[in-house]
């Protein structure tokens, strides 16, 4: 039992450090943390292969992309200048904390009906529906096949997507500098 405090302290704080970094690389580090932790807490519950699976798929490939996509776009340390500013008093964002609220009191809610929701079912799942991994496996490629690709999509056309933002965030490249250059060399011959 001590293992799974010590496993769900480490998942809450990292996660709650995630939206507290300024820094965008230390947060992509404290979300791996907080999967690392998940994947403990998905081995005390004898789920081994969810856990292989957590450090396989979401730290290990997910987490090397954002930490990627992030490096890629160069994103700064956030700074306290953004947001409304009045005289002598520290900056004031408002529409996200409004978002940030609402959602976090929505968790909530959901939080406190899951735990107290008193129903006579033993849990979600039926007993021994997951054989095996093979049997994980034969399930995911044939009836959810086409999900698994709209989801491989949708990451490769998000991840597209920063790529096109970052350089049109760049303004002028040097391309047409070196162009009009090697014109004004070509007329000075």
């Amino acid at each position: 039992m001590m293992l799974f405090y010590l496993f769900a302290a480490v998942a809450g704080v990292a996660s709650l450090f995630v939206i507290a970094q300024r820094n965008p690389i230390y947060s992509v580090l404290l979300l791996i943390a907080s999967f690392g932790a998940l994947s403990g807490l998905y081995v005390l519950l004898d789920a081994p292969f969810v856990a292989v699976t957590q450090i396989i798929v979401y730290a290990g490939a997910i987490m090397v992309l954002f930490l990627f996509v992030v490096m890629l776009l160069n994103a700064p340390v956030e700074s306290a200048e953004r947001g409304e500013s009045t005289a002598g008093r520290a900056p004031v964002v408002r529409g996200p904390m409004r978002l940030g609220a609402a959602l976090a009191l929505g968790l909530a809610v959901e939080l406190v009906w899951a735990l107290t929701k008193a129903g006579g079912e033993s849990g979600g799942f039926a007993g021994g529906a997951v054989s095996s991994v093979a049997q994980i496996g034969r399930v995911l490629f044939t009836s959810y096949a086409f999900q698994f690709e709209v989801t491989s999509v949708l990451i490769l056309v998000a991840m597209v997507g920063a790529v096109v933002l970052a350089r049109h965030e760049q303004g002028p490249r040097s391309g047409p500098r070196l162009t009009q250059a090697s014109a004004e060399a070509s007329r000075d011959e």
